[in-house]
């Protein structure tokens, strides 16, 4: 099997000889310099942000449409597997392969404003918190805002749907989104923001166009299944694909982009969007509210909202306690009761309005709610920013104190509003039932969308099926007894794949499947993305995680470090060292450090640039920068700085803890 990693480290016979020839097809494609295949460099990109884990048979860096074409024809010539990646911080297991990654990092970058900044044409290599700062002048942004913003990209934040904190539905990626330019498996090109876009599909997909033209009259005659897709997309979902856009739009062309949003690259490669913006709202009014319980608190998300609140992060006791004794917090967070609950309640408005007003209309909505505590709203940016550090800290606080040997998984629900309270406490319940004492609870709630923390090892047979009787039980909880959705802005991914018809019905899943057929008929693009390869595949490929080094293991492998990493693109970044200490630890010893002393991602050692510069510590989650690592490191033998690697397995670990990916 190719993702086998007993396979893939073999470092002689047939297999070298296959994919030495595979990287020289590859080359022949981008050129020399912009493929990777020694066994580190494949093992280095076999993962994402999520908690799956393959081994690509090459990675390849593209720099334009024509080069990506060229890759799909030598996918379907091969038979090879082919998935895209942006910026690798999908928590879900998109953005890998046992094929040919493809990785978009290094191009597709535009960011062009337009309109005076009431729209922003962008590539899918575009940082997302760099488009903002492009769009900062004329006042305005993108509409989602993921948390991962600073370093996710336009690919990842459309291909998933994302959202965030502050725009809820009416202004992710779906809604916000005026054309599109993809490149289908087939290698056609369509410009959906050229008027003779839906005839050119016609003509070069005729079975595409009259497949979703089929698939539309099919959905529209069915009143029961429209009229819950209706329902299920007025709050966040992105289970499945975007069955709404058969309803909102009339030309295939509009059906078939609207389905690339949330379609996790499945479908086809996204070259560039346009983006209609929204108003960067200057002025706020920022307060953290405390309640009795999660129901005093879930009461209070309507009024609230509808004095004007933008933003609403629900958190529960759990989340509280995770960080009470942090620097900063709140000292009245250690004399909560056991069931305490708090939102915080963010206010925006333009620029000249008045702060008064936010104050006075936050004030007026808290009056009618069962408070623990006098409201207290602040207009200081610093004190604005000590709040934010609450429900920034969540994630890595629990992730930075789990047990050795196991991951931080951050999964993300979505309910209707009515029943998010309940929801709450059976997930607090379920919680208890399977043994995960220290998840908590947080998220959207003004939307309806709670995320939760639980930390889970795969190392053996026994935790595997603890995790797959938890997962057998949440869906039971969210489908069948709240009526919500099983992701809500994370996507579907592989570990929710299974589990699509569950939450949308037999009939549902045989259009998605059907609409899977018609633009990929190969079934070679990201395959085992949100439609799964089997009924339990979300329990194949899991990551093993190993004990290392305490620094090491401090590492939630998010991300969020990548893009200050100063060896980009000269060397491997240290996002993609960050699994090589799992996955050497399990191999050969001398496989690792021989390897990287041969290929050009380990010719540049980390003491020397990577966690050295110190700058990746800025964006660490947990507060435990990888120099910590690096400097004892460096103060190893010589011969371990001069290969770059060094002896296993405090070398191996060092990739590990210059990377949060």
């Amino acid at each position: 099997m190719p993702g086998d990693p007993a396979v893939c480290i073999e470092p002689w016979g047939d297999l070298i000889v296959a994919r030495t020839r595979l990287c020289e097809r590859l080359e022949a494609i981008v050129g020399a310099g912009r493929v990777l295949g020694s066994p580190a460099q494949r093992i280095a990109h076999a993962h994402d942000a999520g908690f799956y884990r393959l081994v690509p048979q090459a990675v390849v860096f593209p720099a334009s449409e024509a080069e990506v074409v060229a890759l799909f024809a030598a996918s379907h010539e091969l038979l090879l597997p082919l998935t895209f990646r942006a910026a690798g911080t999908s928590l879900s297991g998109q953005a890998i392969s046992d094929g040919i990654l493809v990785d978009i990092s290094r191009a597709f970058g535009s960011i062009a404003v337009e309109e005076d900044g009431r729209s922003v044409r962008v590539g899918p290599g575009a940082i997302g918190g760099h488009v903002n700062l492009a769009l900062r002048p004329f006042g305005t942004k993108m509409g989602p805002d993921p948390a991962s913003i600073h370093t996710c990209r336009i690919g990842g934040i459309l291909s998933n749907n994302a959202s965030g904190m502050c725009c809820g539905v009416e202004q992710n990626a779906y809604h916000t989104l005026r054309s599109l330019t993809f490149v289908l498996p087939s290698g056609t090109r369509i410009d959906t923001e050229d008027p003779r876009a839906d005839d050119e599909l016609r003509a070069r997909e005729p079975a595409l166009h009259e497949g979703l033209l089929e698939l539309k009259r099919r959905l529209v005659g069915d009143a029961a299944l429209s009229a819950r897709i209706r329902s299920k997309y007025r709050m966040k979902n992105t289970t499945g694909y975007s069955l709404n856009a058969f309803l909102d739009f009339e030309r295939p062309v509009d059906v078939f982009a609207h389905l690339l949003i949330g379609g996790e690259g499945t479908l086809a490669f996204i070259s560039e969007a346009v983006l209609a913006t929204v108003p960067d709202l200057p002025v706020k009014l920022t307060g953290l509210l405390l309640f009795p319980d999660v129901h005093a608190a879930c009461d209070a998300i309507a009024p609230l909202r509808d004095a004007g609140a933008k933003a609403l992060e629900l958190m529960d006791r759990a989340s509280l306690r995770s960080v009470q004794d942090k620097p900063g917090m709140p000292a009245s967070f250690k004399g909560l009761g056991p069931r305490a609950a708090a939102l915080l309640a963010e206010f925006q408005a333009e620029q000249g309005a008045d702060p008064a007003d936010l104050e006075r209309a936050g004030h007026a909505a808290c009056a009618r709610l069962s408070l623990l505590e006098p409201a207290r709203f602040t207009r200081d940016s610093s004190e604005q920013a000590k709040l934010w550090l609450v429900r920034q800290g969540l994630f890595p606080s629990v992730g930075a104190v789990r047990k050795s040997g196991t991951t931080v998984i951050i999964e993300d629900v979505a309910f209707p509003l009515e029943r998010l309270a309940d929801a709450a406490d059976d997930l607090t319940v379920l919680f208890r039932r399977h043994g995960y004492s220290e998840a908590i609870v947080f998220g959207h709630a003004k939307d309806g969308n709670l995320h939760f923390v639980i930390t889970q090892s795969f190392n053996d047979k026994a935790s595997v099926g603890r995790y797959e009787r938890f997962i057998d039980d949440l869906v039971d909880l969210v489908v069948r007894r709240h009526g919500g959705a099983l992701k809500a802005e994370h996507g579907t991914g592989r570990n929710m794949a299974p589990f699509v018809e569950a939450e949308w019905g037999r009939e549902a899943l045989s259009v998605m499947q059907w609409l899977k057929r018609l633009a990929d008929p190969r079934g070679l693009l990201n395959p085992g993305v949100i439609l799964p390869a089997s009924a339990r595949s979300h329990l194949d490929d899991l990551k093993p995680m190993p004990t290392v080094e305490e620094e090491v293991d401090a590492c939630i492998e998010c991300g969020f470090c990548e893009p200050r990493c100063p060896s980009r693109p000269a060397a491997s970044p240290p996002d993609r060292g960050s699994p090589s200490a799992p996955s050497w630890s399990s191999a050969s010893p001398t496989f690792g450090a021989r390897s990287c002393t041969s290929t050009p991602w380990g010719a540049t050692t980390t003491s020397s640039t990577w966690a050295a510069t110190r700058s990746c510590s800025c964006r660490c989650r947990p507060s435990r920068p990888s120099r910590w690592f690096s400097s004892r490191n460096r103060t190893r033998s010589s011969p371990s700085r001069r290969t770059g690697l060094g002896s296993m397995p405090g070398a191996i670990s060092s990739a590990r803890a210059t990377g949060c990916q």
